[in-house]
């Protein structure tokens, strides 16, 4: 994808359950770039979210969507399908799932979606290696996953950029205490993809706290854009 623009998506895990197709059209009209939709199985979480007919009935509602679902699930590989027969646009998996990686990233994009893996807090960016071919996108979790709500763990930052300057072409998404000063931050690091839950429905208004965010970080990259030019010009001006 990597567009040259910053992406926000709205984590559906920190909407309302019982209006939940109400919060998904709420947050697409206050100017998201897509849904994030977590999914969680019990097992590989202590946590159990929702199933494919969720997604489906997401999709209905909403057709035009970009749906980026997170499987936190001990078996993506029989999940996977299921998810992208229900309208899944990106499908990330755990580099610690008990199955075959490769084909379960070969499969995702072979039916046509985006693939992506995801880097826990105590996972390294060494993981990824052996996939980078497969890989649409690579989703870097600051907090442990299982429960939204979370403070931002600091040393996804490093990740961050490591894995942007290693796989320029990759997108780059960050999952876990994303509000408007950790969104900044990840994307001064190098990431183009921002997954925001409990900031953004608990935000009095969502669309003026995604336009706001959204100004800030693209301010702030303008400005580091403009230092790192001044630099390279001033080293470039040097006898």
């Amino acid at each position: 994808m990597r567009t040259g623009s910053i992406l926000i998506l709205p984590s559906i895990l920190s909407a309302r359950m019982g209006y939940l197709a109400e919060d998904c059209r709420y947050a697409m009209a206050s100017g998201a770039d897509g849904l994030h939709v977590d999914i969680m199985d019990g097992h590989f979480v202590p946590n159990l979210t929702m199933g494919p007919d969720i997604l489906r009935a997401i999709r209905e509602e909403l057709p035009e969507a970009y749906l980026n679902v997170h499987l936190m699930v001990t078996r993506p590989d029989i999940y996977a399908p299921r998810f992208v027969e229900a309208g899944a646009d990106t499908v990330h998996i755990h580099v610690e799932a008990e199955c075959d990686l490769r084909a379960t990233l070969e499969g995702i994009r072979g039916a046509g979606r985006r693939a992506g893996l995801v880097l826990n807090p105590e996972t390294p960016v060494g993981a990824l290696e052996g996939y980078e071919d497969l890989l649409d996108e690579v989703l870097i979790m600051t907090v442990h996953p299982g429960f939204g709500g979370q403070a931002f763990i600091e040393g996804g930052l490093s990740k961050i950029a490591e894995v942007a300057k290693w796989l320029p072409e990759v997108d780059v998404a960050v999952d876990g205490g994303i509000n408007m000063e950790t969104g900044r931050r990840c994307a001064e690091a190098g990431a183009n993809v921002l997954l925001a839950g409990s900031f953004l429905f608990r935000a009095g208004d969502m669309r003026d706290a995604i336009a706001t965010m959204r100004w800030e970080i693209e301010s702030a990259l303008k400005a580091s854009d403009r230092l790192k030019s001044g630099e390279e010009t001033g080293k470039g001006g040097k006898k």
